[in-house]
C-alpha cells in the first residue's frame, strides 16, 4: 500500500500570524455575545476544546450545538477575511515543495488537524497548499477532541495501515497522537516546540523545517532511516 502522510496544518504547513486568533474572537463574540479576552491554549489542541475552554475562562458553559454555531461563524469569518489572511499569513518555507515532492513520489497526503474542516480547507487553498491533499480522507476538529482519535479517524477514512503512515507536526500533541496509533512521526520545529521537547514526546526524527524536500521524501518512504 502507498505511504500516507497525515499533515498537521498550523505552524507545520502555514502560519496565519495572528489572523486566526482575531477571527476566533469575532466568531466567539458573535455566538456567545461576550468579547473574547483571554484565549485557552491552542498549540496542538483541537478547535472544540479551545472553544470550550475559552468559554469557561469567560464563565460560559457550552454544548455541542453551541460549538457547531461557533464553527460555522468561524468559517464565515475566514471566508470574509481571505484577503487579510493572504496578506498577513504565509505558507511556511518548503511547504509547497514538500507536498509536491511527496506527491511525485506516490505518497498519499491528507490532514489530521484540530481545525474545523471548512477553515482547514480555506487556509490550505489561500496559500496554495491544497492541490495534493485528499481532504475527504482527513480528520478535523469536528471529528474528535483529542489527537489520537483524529489520527485514528484519518487512518480509517484513508483505509491505511498504521505501518504505512507518517504524521508530520510541530507539537507534542501531534507526536502523541501518532504514537498512540502506532504511526511514525516526523516533528518539525516550526512552531513553539523545540527539538528536545518533540524528542521527549517521542518523535523518531525532528527537522528544522520542510526545506530539505529530498530528505523528507526519503524519511517518509523509508529509504533513509530516522536518525
Amino acid at each position: 500500500m502507498p505511504h500516507l502522510v497525515l499533515w498537521d496544518i498550523d505552524h507545520t504547513l502555514l502560519a496565519t500570524r495572528g489572523v486566526g486568533r482575531e477571527l476566533s474572537a469575532v466568531a466567539f463574540e458573535q455566538v456567545l455575545g461576550v468579547p473574547m479576552g483571554e484565549q485557552a491554549t491552542v498549540d496542538g489542541i483541537t478547535e472544540p476544546v479551545i472553544f470550550r475552554e475559552t468559554a469557561l475562562l469567560h464563565g460560559v458553559t457550552t454544548d455541542r450545538a453551541t460549538f457547531e454555531r461557533f464553527a460555522a461563524a468561524l468559517a464565515h469569518a475566514h471566508l470574509r477575511s481571505v484577503a487579510d489572511l493572504r496578506e498577513r499569513g504565509h505558507a511556511l518555507p518548503g511547504a509547497a515543495a514538500a507536498l509536491a515532492a511527496l506527491a511525485a513520489a506516490g505518497v498519499r497526503q491528507t490532514v489530521a488537524t484540530g481545525n474545523v474542516r471548512a477553515v482547514a480547507e480555506i487556509k490550505l487553498a489561500v496559500f496554495g497548499l491544497d492541490r495534493h491533499i485528499d481532504r475527504d480522507s482527513g480528520a478535523y476538529g469536528e471529528d474528535a477532541d483529542l489527537r489520537p482519535e483524529l489520527v485514528r479517524t484519518a487512518l480509517e477514512r484513508a483505509a491505511a495501515d498504521p505501518a504505512d503512515a507518517v504524521v508530520i507536526g510541530d507539537t507534542p500533541a501531534d507526536v502523541e497522537g501518532a504514537r498512540a496509533n502506532g504511526v511514525r512521526v516526523i516533528g518539525v520545529t516550526t512552531g513553539r516546540s523545540d527539538a528536545a521537547t518533540l524528542q521527549r514526546a517521542g518523535a523518531e526524527v525532528v527537522l528544522p523545517g520542510l526545506e530539505d524536500t529530498g530528505g523528507l521524501v526519503d524519511l517518509v518512504v523509508g529509504s533513509r532511516p530516522p536518525r
